[in-house]
């Protein structure tokens, strides 16, 4: 089976890479990927993950920076006659032209159970609303936003405390695994299409700054659905000064103690000794175990009680931040 493989970040590297596993029944005759980009703090310009492992393998990389009008691109990608195009966390929509080039279409490799969040950080938005469960989805590929037909799903349970990077990486191995049993059934005619009830669809948009900042007035629970989701890009302010909030214990598995003082939103009002500090809430308190302060590197928040950057009675607040879209990986 001839495969064009359609993929840019770390999530999609292990469905590339059970493509190229010997003996495989696949041959991946190209990849398209974004551009190189800026990266990290000394903004270096690096190749995407899947060109590095293309590249390795001797197969054909192109990178248009928009697809859709990149005529030279989409000529070469006809010429392939390719039987599927393969789509995990590309980073552009397919024009319809390009829809309809494989023999056997375009299937995607989605993070959740379509209908639920369509979109682009599925992963993310199932964390951040309190899910415990989610999974991976393959789909044929039309010209909504992750509206095609399914052809397979697989669920995952979502641990209490598992933030989005540890539960991508269990999804992108997850949905590898899938993208290999899709393709082989769908070559043998053994799969049926079927098509997503709109009506129970939910949405996982674009992650921007403002998702980052933490409302002290939630409840814990919230908040610590908010912090482990988007960790470690979760923010506050602490004496005019912004500081990352890194990681928190679930609040059903760690209560606070008993007597803990009530406080206001945001205020720090009691120790955890060798863990971090409680800090109360709309609802409840929560134990913040790992920070970040301002050109420092994480540490836990004991740590910090120990530096004197923390103590009873400090109050966290919010900090007012201009707005803006943060880069995303699936």
């Amino acid at each position: 089976m001839r495969v064009v493989f359609f993929g840019t970040p770390e999530f999609a590297l292990p469905s590339l890479q059970a493509l190229l596993q010997p003996p495989s029944p696949f041959e991946v005759v190209g990849l398209v990927c974004q551009p190189d980009r800026p990266q990290g703090r000394g903004q270096r310009v690096l190749p995407p993950p899947t060109k590095v492992l293309a590249q390795a393998q001797g197969i054909p990389v192109w990178q248009p920076v928009r697809l859709r009008r990149d005529a030279e691109v989409l000529a070469a990608l006809a010429a392939l006659a390719a039987d599927v195009f393969v789509v995990v966390a590309y980073g552009q929509i397919l024009p319809p032209a390009v829809l309809q080039m494989p023999r056997l279409g375009c299937v995607n490799v989605h993070a959740s159970l379509l209908p639920a969040y369509r979109g682009a950080a599925p992963i993310q938005w199932a964390i951040a609303n309190g899910e415990t469960e989610t999974g991976v989805t393959t789909m044929l590929m039309d010209e909504g936003l992750d509206t095609g037909a399914i052809l397979l799903q697989a669920k995952l349970p979502i641990g209490p405390e598992q933030t989005g990077l540890e539960l991508a990486s269990q999804l992108a191995q997850l949905g590898a695994s899938l993208l290999v049993e899709t393709l082989l059934k769908l070559e043998k005619g053994e799969l049926t299409p079927i098509p997503q009830d709109d009506s129970r669809a939910t949405y996982a948009p674009l992650l921007k700054k403002q998702d980052f900042q933490l409302d002290w007035r939630r409840s814990a629970q919230a908040l610590h659905n908010q912090i482990r989701a988007f960790s470690p890009n979760c923010f506050t302010g602490l004496q005019g000064q912004r500081i990352k909030i890194v990681r928190s214990a679930s609040p059903q598995l760690h209560p606070p103690p008993n007597p803990l003082p009530q406080g206001s939103p945001g205020e720090v009002v009691g120790l955890a000794k060798g863990e971090g500090v409680y800090v109360a809430t709309g609802e409840g308190s929560l134990l913040i175990r790992r920070a970040q302060l301002p050109g420092r590197k994480e540490q836990s928040a004991w740590d910090l009680v120990n530096g004197g950057q923390l103590r009873v009675g400090m109050r966290f607040e919010p900090l007012l931040e201009t707005d803006s879209s943060s880069p995303q990986a699936e």
